[in-house]
């Protein structure tokens, strides 16, 4: 009998020098190297590494980044921000995981208690909303 797990091995890569614009939804373990200029979805965990510039949200089981996001990361089960990323968007999570030196611009929700996340993420996007609908002067 055969095995499938989605985190042994990688089932989608975007290398070093690969350049995509547009939404991506993936079925599994994604690692990306390259530029992606749109939002990324996936059931699996999402590697951002080093050298890899995400410019839109990365929905996921858990994400691991190294590289630079500019957008929103929601991982249900654990985010975790390597020394050399830099994160310019909100996260969330059950569980965040921060090296030293990781850049981390934006609102932050990490709770491991079910109604506590719940909560607060509906609370902040309440606020949002409100926020999104209010005239500044």
């Amino acid at each position: 009998m055969a095995v499938f797990n989605d985190d042994i091995s990688i089932n989608s890569l975007i290398g070093v020098g690969s350049s995509i614009k547009g939404n991506i939804k993936i079925n599994g373990f994604t690692r990306i190297d390259g530029d992606l200029d749109g939002n990324i979805e996936t059931s699996g965990k999402v590697i951002v590494g080093e050298k890899a510039r995400i410019r839109g949200n990365i929905t996921a089981r858990a994400v691991t980044v190294g590289g630079i996001v500019r957008g929103d990361i929601v991982g249900s089960d654990c985010v975790h921000l390597l020394s050399t990323s830099a994160v310019i968007g909100n996260v969330q999570t059950h569980r965040l995981i921060a090296d030293d030196n990781v850049i981390l611009h934006g609102h932050c929700i990490s709770l491991s208690d079910e109604t506590s996340y719940k909560n607060s993420v509906s609370e902040w996007q309440n606020t949002e909303d409100i926020t999104s609908k209010s005239i500044r002067v």
